[in-house]
């Protein structure tokens, strides 16, 4: 699903950034332009951010279980 449709940003590439380390808004702006242009996708990339956060979390807590 497209979050930023200004840059063309979906949430896949979003959960994608945060498995690679992004973990704020602004980090997103810099990796993708999310929220840099008209800023209406702000609200929705951060939960969509937040939710990938939470998932990295319970992943590496299991692997680390393991």
């Amino acid at each position: 699903m497209y979050v930023c449709v200004c840059k063309g940003v979906t949430d896949g590439q979003i959960r994608n950034e945060a498995c690679a380390g992004a973990r704020s808004l602004r980090e997103l702006r810099v990796r993708l332009g999310v929220a840099g242009q008209c800023g209406r996708c702000a609200p929705q990339a951060r939960e969509v951010l937040y939710e990938a956060l939470l998932q990295v979390a319970a992943d590496e807590r299991s692997q680390a279980a393991a």
